[in-house]
């Protein structure tokens, strides 16, 4: 069975906004961050990603635009020659009481059960407390970037309890460790 890493999108793939990523435009990729996909996906690894995009019950944008970044970020993916296989979203507002919304499990067991997998020690990388979070409540790998809000992140671990929690500059290097880990296997 092939491996399989879990990906958040605002901070991670793409360049976060306190203001929303609202349209395909203001969709730009963090540097290195396709590029590490493709080695992800080169290498024998499904790549998924679980996003909150709580813009949706806001009205910020609505699911064509939605579609239309996630259309925009598959292109570039496929121009270096890979992709991500699904995307999973919970569109709810924080004050929604959702199951999906991460840190809460939802998305992460709908991944399980859509995929036919178990997610214990999956890697799971992420830029804020709640990727981080989500990931341990589903026993997978939680893995931290410093992109997006990742500093920030970095500074709370200790005081939430990750103080383990594997730490990396960007996805790029996130992958390099993963991928000389599966060499040593």
């Amino acid at each position: 069975m092939q491996p399989l890493v879990i990906l958040d999108r605002d901070g991670v793939i793409n360049q976060d906004s306190d203001d929303y990523i609202k349209s395909p435009e203001e969709w730009e990729a963090i540097p290195g961050s396709l590029e590490a996909i493709a080695r992800l996906t080169q290498s024998g690894y499904r790549v998924v990603v679980a996003t909150n995009q709580s813009g949706l019950a806001r009205g910020l944008f609505n699911i064509d635009v939605l579609n239309k970044i996630h259309e925009k970020m598959h292109r570039h993916l496929s121009m270096i020659g890979s992709s991500v296989e699904a995307i999973f979203f919970c569109p709810h507002a924080p004050k929604a009481a959702c199951a999906c919304r991460k840190p809460k499990p939802g998305l992460f067991q709908d991944i399980a059960l859509r995929l036919g997998t178990n997610l214990t020690g999956v890697p799971a990388i992420g830029d804020s407390l709640r990727d981080l979070q989500v990931a341990v409540a589903v026993g997978a790998r939680p893995i931290l970037v410093r992109t997006g809000k990742g500093r920030g992140t970095e500074a709370q671990l200790a005081d939430k309890g990750l103080a383990e929690v594997e730490v990396y500059d960007d996805l790029a290097a996130a992958v390099s460790h993963l991928l000389l880990q599966g060499q040593e296997k």
